[in-house]
């Protein structure tokens, strides 16, 4: 009964910015991990970015540091990511994800993650 709606994504030119949506309901709890992982074509899932409120501090993959910001909204459990300076290979398939508990040391790791979203393609063009 979990469900993360997402939205954003779309087709852009390198160097330019997209910003994705994720708004969570039904998690059995209320503390959670929420996290952007990403998945292209024949590579690996990878985590790109993590936090667990909207004071937390956030993980970054080193692929996305210092040009995605994740943010969150307490409030009504949304999680953001505000991509910036993009590059041709940030195209993937984005998902909005949730571990329940706070991210600590464990967030780069795409098996901790229990809910997932549908997923919103970033296409970038160079």
């Amino acid at each position: 009964q979990a469900q993360l709606l997402e939205s954003g994504g779309g087709s852009v030119q390198a160097g330019g910015s997209l910003r994705l949506s994720c708004a969570a309901s039904g998690l059995p709890v209320s503390d959670y991990c929420m996290a952007w992982i990403r998945q292209a074509p024949g590579k690996e899932r990878e985590v790109v970015a993590a936090i667990f409120t909207a004071n937390d501090s956030p993980g970054y993959a080193d692929s996305v540091k210092g040009r995605f910001t994740i943010s969150r909204d307490n409030a009504k459990i949304s999680v953001y990511l505000q991509m910036s300076s993009l590059k041709p290979e940030d195209t993937a398939m984005y998902y909005c994800a949730a571990a329940a508990g706070w991210c600590g040391g464990r967030w780069p790791s795409v098996n901790v993650y229990n809910y997932w979203g549908q997923g919103t393609q970033v296409t970038v063009s160079s």
